[in-house]
């Protein structure tokens, strides 16, 4: 497993929280947090202890997208093969991201650029800083969205509003991203990281496996036939009611107290 101080790791009760710790560069992605990042979301694949991840950003920004100080066209040599480096750095930790049947809430702490705004999408709580922005930075510089950025915006915002942020890489503050749908809420800057680690202390302590096959469902949903998706919920369904979570949550219901789940 990656250990460096670029991404910040720490369990608590269940949460894994990953701060991404490059403030003097908004938090731009080079080579060492990209593998560190993804180190922290392969751990909470694979310890049980994880059972909610926390994703913020160190400093005043979440994250700004690649550093692309170590691509200056200035410095000459060949042009870069950036489909290399996303197929290398940012799809591997996408798919992570977005196979991990555990929550993961990402508190937008300031502006989110480029792949750190997708990244940020393809979480599965969103909430976002009043002050933060989200801007598809990419046509400022001769790209196209990547980090899952043209899937994510099509299918939360649309075709219309996706290409209009895509095109003009106009900024969009967290409150209308909020009222568009994009993020889960926005919330008073001060209040963010308080939130956000309460909702992720509660889905920590939620019953993981019922949360993980939810998560699975949902999206799947989207390419899913009507048929496909029924038959899919009852495999799902099938497999929870048979889990010790269950058991609790129905015992505890009847007995009229809180349920006490272990993520089983």
């Amino acid at each position: 497993m990656t250990q460096s101080d670029t991404v910040l790791v720490a369990l608590n009760d269940g949460v894994l929280r990953l701060t991404l710790n490059r403030p003097e560069k908004l938090n731009s992605f080079n080579e060492e947090m990209h593998l560190a990042l993804r180190a922290g979301l392969q751990r909470a694949h694979d310890d049980a202890d994880v059972r909610a991840v926390l994703l913020t950003g160190a400093g005043r920004g979440f994250c700004a997208g690649q550093d692309l100080g170590d691509r200056d066209p200035r410095k000459g040599g060949p042009a870069p093969d950036l489909g290399h480096t996303l197929e290398t750095f940012y799809n591997p930790t996408l798919r992570l991201l977005r196979a991990l049947e555990k929550p993961v809430v990402c508190a937008v702490n300031g502006v989110a650029a480029g792949a750190g705004a997708n990244i940020a999408l393809a979480c599965d709580i969103v909430l976002a800083a009043k002050s933060a922005k989200f801007i598809q930075a990419f046509a400022k510089i001769g790209l196209v969205p990547d980090a899952g950025g043209t899937w994510s915006l099509s299918r939360i915002l649309g075709e219309p509003r996706a290409k209009a942020l895509a095109l003009t890489a106009e900024p969009l503050m967290a409150e209308k991203a909020a009222d568009w749908g994009l993020i889960w809420k926005a919330v008073e800057d001060e209040a963010l990281l308080p939130e956000a680690s309460a909702l992720a202390q509660s889905l920590a302590a939620g019953p993981t496996l019922g949360l993980g096959l939810t998560k699975r469902l949902i999206q799947a949903a989207a390419t899913n036939s009507l048929d496909a998706q029924l038959d899919m919920e009852r495999d799902c369904q099938r497999q929870a009611g048979r889990s010790a979570d269950y058991a609790e949550g129905v015992t505890a219901f009847l007995e009229k107290r809180k349920p006490e789940f272990r993520g089983q």
